[in-house]
């Protein structure tokens, strides 16, 4: 970058060898692209969880001139405007949806669109400086220490619940089967009070979560 006693003259940005004004300073600016690997945070989700997160950014100069006189140091501006914007955007959305089961877009499942919007936004922070951000991504993200086991016990109790939900239904389609199929071929005719005590039975074996031992009746249906 050149400058003339104190005036921006222009940014060569060619391979080869050039002549130029002797009083002319120059100043080395690398247009390499950087890689910011970001301090794990501790903050709130959308909901006031305490959660760690962090993230890597991949950023380049775009404008020399902006970077050198719009900021006084354009690295120490980009680690703290990086910093702001994942703040913003953990406090902008809920860790996942056991809590809020409305969120559309959540730090856990939507990766995709929570790196888009995180760089996005950090263009719009970094445009000042003349930096452009080429990729940001989410490289830490979990639950804070404090909470992090009982948050483990709520997703462990909604896998089981959810379970559980699916073993019922293939329970009942099941028992509901069996009955229609006893009833179709004639095998058996049961009456209101047999049913019920069959449909109990069949539920106890196919919801059970160890092997049932079974009886043997070898009276009559009623004894």
């Amino acid at each position: 970058m050149l400058t003339l006693f104190g005036k921006y003259l222009g940014t060569v940005k060619k391979d080869g060898f050039f002549w130029v004004n002797p009083f002319t300073v120059k100043r080395k600016v690398s247009l390499r692209a950087f890689n910011l690997n970001g301090q794990q945070l501790k903050v709130n989700d959308s909901i006031g969880n305490p959660i760690e997160i962090a993230a890597v950014i991949v950023w380049q100069i775009k404008d020399t001139a902006a970077a050198v006189f719009a900021v006084e140091n354009y690295i120490q501006y980009v680690n703290i405007q990086s910093e702001a914007a994942v703040r913003h955007l953990a406090n902008s959305f809920p860790y996942d949806n056991l809590e809020d089961e409305t969120a559309a877009i959540t730090l856990r499942g939507g990766a995709e669109q929570v790196s888009s919007m995180l760089e996005k936004e950090l263009n719009e922070r970094l445009d000042r400086a003349g930096i452009e951000v080429l990729e940001a991504r989410i490289s830490h993200l979990a639950y804070a220490p404090e909470i992090a086991h009982s948050m483990l016990q709520v997703q462990q109790a909604s896998a089981i619940i959810a379970a559980r939900k699916l073993i019922v239904e293939g329970a009942v389609g099941m028992v509901e089967m069996a009955l229609n199929k006893l009833s179709e071929k004639n095998i058996v005719e049961l009456d209101e009070e047999r049913k019920a005590a069959m449909v109990s039975n069949l539920l106890v074996v196919l919801c059970g979560d160890k092997a049932v031992n079974p009886v043997v009746n070898t009276g009559t249906l009623y004894h």
